[in-house]
């Protein structure tokens, strides 16, 4: 459909039509064009176009779709992912505030306003000077601090915020992270000293705070994916964390696809929440997975790999 054309919603089922895509009810396929939009689920058909032939690693997609492609296998894709995005966000709001109570824990004790003092964060992140580029000459933690202040100003009429701004001037760090976002966690605990990541690290299971800090910046990204209803089946993961080496059966795992990041919620989950019913939900769900009959996407592209429920993790 060209961007500067206006379409009715019958005239964009029929262009769906003509480039082959079968569609079983006329009338609720309207419904969820006028309800959703042409250009969200059309992220979800996008799959079901016919491939065009590129170099090698370059995928992309001809108008026409694959035979056996329907309206309605695409619409079961985005109810799907929608129901994956909620157990994300699920699962990051309680992996989130479990680590903003950790880091201000920590940092508190040595300092009430530990956040703004370079002496008690990582040398490269509170005194090394960027070299180049927009912000050269400041530091990571004066570009951090930056972006907290505007989460302050935001904030600024919450009676908890005001109250400590007249009192202190600024945030004690256990109030400070009431107004975090999921990204300002994740760079503050990327500035840490090493030690004091090791601390919190070790508390969840894990041998090195390195290894954290990288899955809090994969979970912060998927997070955003998750919170601008974006896809999440099939998202390309841009901020990558290694494969974790401490369990053979995760060397099965892709980390550009987005099951292995649900793994890392489900590792972390176990030590937050033993009790929660997550796990058991996201197993529910993955059986419900809308594999079309022409097999045009499977849960493969999510990354799932075979016999992965009788891995201990998800036991």
């Amino acid at each position: 459909m060209s961007g500067t054309d206006w379409k009715s919603f019958a005239d964009q089922l029929q262009i769906l039509k003509d480039r082959g895509l079968t569609v079983g009810d006329d009338t609720r396929a309207i419904s969820y064009l006028e309800k959703i939009g042409y250009y969200c689920l059309s992220g979800y058909w996008y799959p079901f176009r016919s491939p065009k032939a590129q170099p090698v690693g370059l995928v992309f997609r001809e108008d026409h779709f694959l035979p056996g492609s329907t309206f309605e296998d695409a619409v079961a894709l985005y109810a799907f992912d929608r129901k994956l995005r909620l157990l994300a966000l699920d699962a990051l709001e309680r992996i989130e505030r479990a680590i903003r109570v950790d880091v201000a824990h920590l940092l508190g004790r040595l300092d009430c306003f530990a956040q703004y003092d370079p002496a008690l964060l990582h040398g490269n992140f509170a005194r090394r000077a960027i070299p180049k580029g927009y912000n050269a000459g400041k530091t990571e933690h004066q570009l951090w601090l930056d972006h907290q202040d505007k989460l302050i100003h935001r904030s600024r009429k919450q009676h908890f915020v005001a109250h400590n701004m007249n009192k202190h001037g600024r945030l004690p760090i256990w109030v400070a992270i009431e107004i975090w976002d999921f990204g300002a966690l994740s760079r503050l605990f990327a500035g840490m000293n090493v030690k004091d990541q090791d601390v919190i690290a070790a508390s969840y299971g894990l041998g090195t705070g390195r290894e954290l800090e990288k899955w809090l910046r994969s979970l912060s990204y998927l997070r955003n994916v998750a919170a601008h209803h974006s896809r999440m089946w099939n998202v390309n993961v841009l901020e990558l964390s290694p494969v974790p080496q401490f369990d053979q059966n995760w060397q099965s795992l892709a980390n550009a696809r987005p099951f292995m990041y649900f793994c890392i919620m489900r590792f972390l989950l176990a030590r937050i929440s033993p009790n929660s019913s997550w796990g058991e939900r996201f197993k529910a769900l993955m059986a419900e997975f809308p594999e079309p009959a022409n097999k045009a996407v499977t849960a493969a592209d999510f990354g799932l790999v075979a016999g992965w429920e009788g891995w201990p993790l998800w036991a």
